[in-house]
């Protein structure tokens, strides 16, 4: 992967000033830590970082075509790179570089904003038409590189990270208090507000078109959106053995891909079904072991290391390559964290997979494959088991006995609660019940606890639900089950496991993380299946683990779901971690006006007194960590003097990794 930036004139054709695309390109050097390259054309500047990957010896970005009339710059991989060439060259075009990005302005020739439909992979794209003196920005299908971009007056800026902007010197960090919103309703940053005024993500699978001189000059489309069979009419399926096959052979083609590189590939392994899965294929693929990492926590109840040794030593290939994680690790951690993920985070884990990458950098590897998205594709989660339950109670019409146990049960642990209407206002935005309005609760009920009041009025007003755009019209032809894996999809994959747990912290060591499950074949396959096949009764995952019943033990193909975690209480232990104590000051908390001072400060101990492992405590703990994370978020991007910590600049960016 790669950085990209950019900078376009809305108004005409101004000289874009010297230095900006270069100190916004340097600001994203941890993500192409190889070269750059640069663009300048009247009204019009593109920049790149490369991460040199495909096509190591002539790569070089931006790139055209034949006569000139396209430029790009480009961050991601197309998978089906050498098939798409081929078919390029068979119908008359000169391609002269070994390198993917080559296909994308002879794509444009083609299909113009149609090339889009045409792209599979990851990817975030930028494209510099002379002829029409338009520039056009798109991003895949489910949000694996990231895209950002803002306009300032007559100019739009865009970048692979919010860094970029701020390095511009065009852009002004300010906060966006519906953004922050987002946190504290989804612990997520799902797009497109982010925590930044003025400062959008573009959705997935859309694309941008920026056309200087139009009474409206930004055009936003959609050339995909994830969608699900009516409900009645997914594929049933009779032969079991069949569909196994199948699944298994689309799968390992999608791992086969994904193994494409001029540089070796690696993988974590952190001993999960998912994870295992992948490497499996992937050592079977190769025909050599591959290097594998994984994270050895020191909490027994959260280590996974002996479950990834027994992967390793049933797929016959080496043991993983651990890095250790203490919970003052992700305290050390958390304002690199934060600085790299450019929002508040409120798992603490994500510390630990900014630690992983970081070994994966130091043993000289550019590329892992994970297993993010079968629990998104494959209903892995929980909660989906509980929302079953839930909607069993509700068989008689008119009488919502899952909404009255709810709500008995709140009262009865004394945990705060909303207006009986805010759930259905939450249902109606994603086309009725869905299994993630409790999973995303237990956090939401922070903002009763800690919301000061410029923050109250936001939520008085806010609607993040609606914000995530559903299509009701499709939704409402869907099953429960497939509406569920839709918002999973759309915010805690795009939004968290894809920002803060993959691009932002493996590209933070200049590492690209790839997604087999992410593959569109993938999705396209388990989309049309009958939901019996992703959740059997409470057997989550059903049809993957008939799969990996034939490639890993029974003990990890039949492995319930551990959500990888870390100590949510990490910043309240004793001593206090200093900078913990002076981001959560009455001065710092009065800086900042997001939080109640006085909530703040009575349950900074009242916590204690809550029984561990209980839905009170946990509320609180999310509740704190957000709190923490959202103060060093400001200190980090905006004010600098909250606590004795570095404030985030251009250069110090680049400093970090020349010093690396």
């Amino acid at each position: 992967m790669c950085g990209i930036a950019g900078v376009m004139d809305l108004a005409g054709r101004r000289t874009v000033s010297e230095g900006v695309v270069e100190r916004m390109a340097r600001a994203l050097i941890h993500r192409g830590p190889d070269e750059e390259g640069f663009l300048h054309r009247p009204g019009v500047a593109l920049a790149s970082r490369r991460l040199s990957i495909v096509g190591l010896a002539d790569g070089q970005q931006p790139m055209c075509n034949e006569d000139q009339s396209a430029f790009t710059v480009y961050n991601g991989e197309f998978f089906d790179f050498p098939e798409k060439r081929a078919e390029l060259v068979g119908r008359g075009h000169q391609l002269h570089t070994h390198c993917d990005t080559e296909i994308i302005p002879h794509l444009w020739e083609e299909s113009r904003e149609g090339m889009f439909e045409r792209m599979r992979g990851q990817f975030a794209v930028a494209l510099y038409d002379v002829h029409r003196h338009q520039l056009t920005l798109g991003r895949d299908r489910f949000g694996i590189s990231p895209l950002y971009w803002t306009r300032q007056g007559d100019w739009l800026l865009f970048a692979s990270e919010i860094k970029g902007l701020l390095a511009s010197g065009m852009v002004t960090a300010k906060a966006d208090l519906r953004g922050l919103d987002h946190i504290f309703t989804f612990g997520a940053m799902p797009g497109p507000v982010t925590c930044f005024e003025g400062i959008r993500l573009l959705p997935a699978g859309h694309y941008l078109q920026i056309t200087p001189g139009d009474a409206e000059p930004i055009k936003e489309r959609a050339y995909w959106t994830m969608d699900f069979p009516n409900h009645g009419d997914e594929d049933p399926q009779a032969d079991p053995r069949k569909l196994v096959d199948e699944f298994e052979d689309v799968l390992l083609k999608a791992v086969d891909k994904r193994l494409r590189a001029d540089v070796p590939v690696g993988a974590y392994l952190s001993g999960g079904l998912d994870s295992s899965m992948i490497v499996a294929m992937a050592c079977k693929l190769k025909g050599t072991a591959i290097n594998t990492y994984t994270i050895r926590v020191d909490d027994p109840k959260l280590d996974e290391l002996s479950a990834a040794n027994n992967t390793a030593k049933h797929i016959g290939t080496k043991a993983p390559i651990v890095q250790e994680f203490r919970a003052s690790d992700a305290l050390d951690m958390y304002p690199q964290l934060i600085q790299a993920a450019e929002a508040p985070v409120i798992d603490t884990s994500c510390a630990a997979l900014l630690m992983l990458a970081r070994r994966v950098h130091a043993n000289g590897q550019k590329v892992v494959l994970t297993g993010e998205g079968a629990d998104e594709w494959l209903a892995g989660y929980p909660w989906y088991k509980i929302a079953k339950i839930f909607g069993a109670m509700d068989v008689i019409p008119g009488l919502r006995l899952s909404d009255m146990a709810r709500r008995a049960f709140l009262r009865l642990n004394k945990v705060p609660h909303y207006p009986a209407t805010s759930r259905k206002m939450w249902e109606d935005a994603v086309g009725g019940p869905n299994a993630w309005i409790d999973s995303y609760g237990v956090l939401a009920l922070s903002k009763l606890r800690f919301y000061g009041e410029p923050m109250r009025e936001v939520l008085a007003e806010a609607r993040p639900w609606e914000d995530l755009g559903m299509n009701l019209d499709r939704a409402k032809h869907w099953s429960p089950l497939n509406r569920s894996l839709w918002v999973g999809a759309r915010v805690t994959l795009a939004g968290h496991l894809l920002q803060a747990k993959g691009d932002r912290v493996a590209m933070h060591s200049s590492v690209e993380v790839r997604y087999p499950f992410l593959d569109e074949d993938v999705f396209d396959f388990t989309a049309k299946l009958h939901p019996q096949w992703k959740l059997n009764g409470f057997r989550d995952k059903h049809l993957l683990r008939l799969v990996a019943e034939r490639w890993l033990p029974k003990e990890i193909a039949r492995r319930h779901k551990v959500i990888f975690r870390a100590p949510l209480d990490s910043f309240h232990i004793d001593p206090e971690p200093k900078f913990v104590g002076e981001l959560l000051s009455e001065e710092s908390l009065r800086r900042t006006g997001y939080f109640d001072i006085a909530q703040v400060r009575h349950w900074r101990k009242a916590f204690r007194e809550l029984r561990v492992g209980s839905l009170p405590r946990l509320s609180v703990e999310m509740g704190l960590a957000a709190v923490v994370a959202t103060q060093l978020w400001h200190h980090t991007f905006i004010d600098g003097s909250l606590a004795d910590l570095p404030k985030w600049s251009a250069q110090s960016s680049v400093r970090r990794v020349e010093g690396s």
